[in-house]
């Protein structure tokens, strides 16, 4: 490529300064680059009859004092024999692997940050970008940031050669971060995304007077989602959180989530927190369990049908060791518990509604370094 004075280093100054412009009220105090850092994890999901399981590890490494790179590996081994699966098809095992790399770049009081990643199924592939920027005003006591993300998907079909149909996504972020006291910070996130394609199985199938049919779902969907979220130090080596997000999108749903957390310090080493978080959401426009008649759109997504689940769950970590301003270690562990519980999807094993528990399990190592 032959040479040029254009550069993504001098986009990013733009951009950064742009945004600056725009607020018009930046601190002198510089943003800083997140520690250096290496993490492994192992996660588990079960419940309803799926099983996902596999490891995860991210690197993260500072350069010049600018710029900061990411790499991460996620995998899932994933097998299934959930309500959908044994009631339409055959119980099936395949491995999901995703990679993702990015950056972080930081002008004055604001901070790039890119990212590429790539997700792969037998089935399934996904290619995503993102990109955000985040700015600290008033003296640091405010923070802007502004976010998009641009997804591609393929879609196909086991067992079946040649199908194939594809979808876009795009998703656009805009928070407001406030210090609020010396013990109390705030925040509010509003997103929005747009799909354009095929957002379906070609597994799932619909009923219609009791016959099973393929699903038929609207190839666009537009939704909406704000997060309010606030975080207090109670002075006592503890601290609590509480959020509420109220999500609706164009197909009629509407849905809230309510969590409240506690955390405590516990020695020099030992940090502990707990949470609750209730989940409640109302049923798409063209969702039906049975159907009683013919409509361009019918699914039995009981994702996309009134139900609502409540989560336990509890976080330990332990800093194993700790030489400041060299480095730190950390053995974390994670657990929840989540109840589902759906008001419109009938077993059709036994003719009662259905309801199913999942447990979640991560253990993981941090260093930073």
């Amino acid at each position: 490529m032959a040479a040029s004075s254009f550069s993504i280093a001098g986009l990013l100054r733009g951009l950064a300064g742009l945004l600056g412009g725009l607020l018009a009220a930046s601190s002198a105090r510089a943003v800083t680059l997140p520690e250096d850092s290496a993490e492994a994890m192992l996660h588990v999901y079960k419940g309803g009859g799926l099983t996902a399981a596999g490891p995860a590890f991210l690197v993260r490494k500072s350069v010049a004092d600018k710029v900061s790179l990411t790499g991460s590996v996620y995998v899932d081994a994933v097998s299934s024999a959930s309500i959908d699966v044994v009631t339409s098809a055959s119980p099936y095992k395949e491995t999901r692997t995703e990679v993702s790399v990015g950056g972080d770049y930081v002008y004055r009081d604001s901070q790039i940050t890119l990212s590429l990643s790539n997700s792969k199924e037998p089935d399934y592939q996904v290619n995503s970008m993102s990109a955000d920027i985040a700015n600290e005003v008033f003296g640091g006591m405010t923070t802007v940031s502004l976010g998009y993300t641009r997804s591609s998907d393929k879609v196909g079909q086991k067992g079946t050669p040649g199908w194939f149909d594809s979808v876009k996504h795009w998703q656009y972020r805009l928070g407001l971060t406030q210090i609020l006291t010396p013990r109390w910070i705030a925040s509010l996130n509003y997103e929005v995304i747009a799909d354009d394609g095929y957002l379906g199985s070609p597994y799932r199938v619909a009923r219609v007077f009791g016959a099973a049919i393929p699903e038929r779902l609207p190839r666009t969907r537009s939704s909406r989602a704000v997060k309010l979220r606030a975080v207090g130090d109670l002075g006592s080596r503890d601290a609590m959180r509480a959020e509420y997000r109220y999500f609706w999108d164009t197909w009629a749903i509407k849905a809230h989530t309510v969590e409240a957390g506690y955390s405590r310090y516990f020695g020099e080493q030992w940090l502990a927190d707990a949470y609750v978080r209730l989940y409640k959401q109302d049923a798409a426009l063209f969702y039906s369990d049975n159907a009683q008649g013919e409509t361009l759109y019918v699914t039995r997504n009981r994702q996309l049908g009134t139900f609502n689940s409540l989560g336990l769950g509890a976080k330990l970590a332990y800093t194993w060791k700790r030489v400041p301003g060299k480095y730190e270690i950390k053995a974390n562990g994670a657990y929840e518990l989540v109840r589902f519980k759906y008001s419109d999807f009938t077993d059709v094993r036994t003719g009662g509604l259905y309801s199913m528990s999942a447990n979640v399990l991560q253990l993981y190592l941090t260093a930073t370094f």
